[in-house]
């Protein structure tokens, strides 16, 4: 995990996974994820309509989910963090882009209960910006403040007044496919044709070549935040030929200039603005009582817009995009009815004249054989359904027909804080109710799939605890007899110790030394026997000269 997985990726890229949020919550076919599966080195596969990805683990062909993935790092950073405090982390607040949709907020959540946390709240990132800012700058007065977060992997914006520790977040928007990993892609097409021009070979096809010339990209770009040009040096690139060139700040900016022109500086830290301000909220939902907390209240918007579909595939939306959150709303429909293919097809539809009250509207049925109707809930902002993104879907049954008025239905979408979205639906006449948590089944993980990645991950924790204990020990025996080996080297030490006691360490470190570099997964037990072993032939000897 980190920069461990990073510094080995060259030489293993199929099997370093990164850009798990560019996965999380998304369809196979999702033509964004598409695009970035040609940049990835890892293999992306299908699985039931989900992408998993592929890796081999111990000679084995694993397939794990996007959120196994981000679980995986969620519980590094919970060990970081209690590693840090010297307690047990059990609650999170866990950030996400501002354009993520509704499933990807699920699967986010879902992720950090793979990890063993309970999730507090998922938040926006600029919103956490925003609340890092309040309490940083120590703000008084009524301020706009323009949140600009361009990350490694996605950009947010949000637009925030703040008066009085009051954050009231007017609009958000944002590009879950921009960010500083597109500036290297940039680059290393770049740099992926001057190879085709200068030796007319395709670097494209060589995974490893590709890692490899991505990780000098990085470093380049690095460097050019400081200097006016940056050297490629790779050697044995691709086919055995070394691969000599260098890019110059101007070049770099004309190929980004699209991008360039959407950055702002920033006054907060990038690297901790984020996880600055997702402490802060986590601290409020845990009932803090730090005087600058109290005096902070956050008020965040509906990323999408939230509706049904009604008559014609038409998009009616009950939430608009920036709505301010908890909210509301109520709208009233009736349906009408038609046959098709010896069926009684229904639709929702809204009348002309609006009822002036809860942004309230009238429909009506003319088929007395109708008794129920499908609502189906999307998130978009395209007129019609078919463009947006379809959330969940219920039935409303028992309709009375016998009212000499037509039927309406009263369907109210209810948003709050922790976004949890609740639909119900009511026929005004007889009643008759229903009502839906909208959790996008479909896509979301079953509890059993919980469950069991759950487990798959606990296994994985401790089967690296294992691995750092393995290590900590192979640390100890190697730092034992560098030492003794040192010790040996000194020539005052080795004026007092007699030629047989000398022979007898020096055999026994270059023995243990040896048995080291021919026993690379020893375990931890005999990697400790060794230690025991070696200590006990070495450190009587020092003893008697210290």
């Amino acid at each position: 995990i980190g920069d461990a997985a990073k510094n080995q990726i060259a030489s293993n890229p199929n099997n370093t996974i990164f850009n798990a949020k560019r996965l999380i919550g998304r369809k196979f076919d999702d033509e964004s994820l598409r695009t970035d599966m040609v940049h990835w080195p890892f293999k992306v596969v299908n699985y039931i309509g989900k992408p998993k990805i592929l890796v081999e683990y111990k000679n084995e062909t694993k397939l794990f989910t996007p959120e196994e993935i981000s679980s995986m790092i969620l519980i590094k950073l919970k060990d970081m963090a209690e590693t840090y405090l010297g307690k047990k982390i059990t609650d999170a607040v866990i950030t996400v882009p501002v354009s993520f949709n509704h499933s990807q907020w699920e699967a986010t959540k879902n992720a950090g209960v793979i990890a063993g946390l309970n999730v507090l709240r998922i938040l926006s990132e600029t919103t956490a910006v925003a609340i890092a800012y309040t309490l940083d700058k120590n703000v008084s007065g009524e301020r706009n403040v323009c949140v600009f977060d361009l990350g490694a992997g996605t950009f947010n914006v949000s637009i925030v007044i703040i008066e009085e520790g009051i954050l009231d977040v007017k609009s958000v928007a944002g590009d879950t496919h921009l960010g500083g990993i597109d500036f290297d892609n940039q680059m290393v097409a770049h740099f992926v044709q001057e190879f085709k021009r200068k030796h007319n070979k395709d670097l494209l096809h060589n995974e490893r070549a590709i890692r490899r010339l991505r990780s000098a990209c990085e470093s380049a770009k690095h460097t050019l935040s400081t200097s006016f040009q940056a050297s490629i040096e790779l050697e044995s690139l691709h086919e055995g030929i070394d691969f000599y060139s260098t890019i110059t700040r101007t070049c770099f900016e004309e190929m980004n200039a699209h991008l360039f022109r959407l950055i702002l500086d920033l006054s907060l830290h990038p690297d901790e603005a984020v996880a600055y301000g997702a402490a802060i909220q986590a601290a409020i939902l845990t009932g803090d009582k730090s005087e600058k907390i109290t005096d902070t209240l956050l008020l965040d918007v509906v990323p999408f817009s939230l509706g049904i579909e009604t008559t014609g595939g038409v998009m009616t939306a009950l939430l608009k995009r920036n709505t301010t959150l908890p909210t509301k709303q109520t709208k009233t429909f009736t349906i009408k009815s038609y046959t098709q293919s010896n069926n009684i097809v229904t639709e929702l539809v809204i009348c002309d004249e609006p009822i002036p009250t809860k942004e309230t509207k009238t429909a009506t049925t003319s088929s007395d054989k109708q008794v129920s109707v499908d609502i189906k809930i999307f998130e978009g902002e395209h007129s019609l359904t078919r463009y947006n993104h379809l959330l969940d879907s219920f039935t409303l049954s028992g309709i009375s027909l016998t009212s000499p008025t037509m039927p309406q239905i009263d369907i109210t979408f209810d948003f709050n804080a922790n976004g949890i979205l609740v639909v119900s639906a009511v026929d005004k006449t007889s009643r008759q109710e229903n009502k839906i948590t909208v959790t996008n089944d479909k896509e979301r993980l079953s509890k059993y799939e919980i469950e069991y990645m759950i487990a798959d991950a606990e296994k994985l924790r401790r089967e690296d605890e294992t691995q750092d204990e393995r290590i900590l020990a192979k640390n100890s025996l190697e730092e034992y007899c560098l030492h003794v080996k040192a010790t040996i080297n000194d020539k005052q030490m080795t004026d007092k110790i007699d030629n047989y006691d000398m022979k007898k360490m020096i055999f026994a470190i270059e023995d243990t030394m040896e048995w080291l570099e021919t026993n690379h997964f020893a375990v931890k037990e005999e990697l400790e026997q060794k230690l025991k072993k070696i200590k006990g032939i070495c450190s009587p000897i020092l003893e008697k000269f210290r």
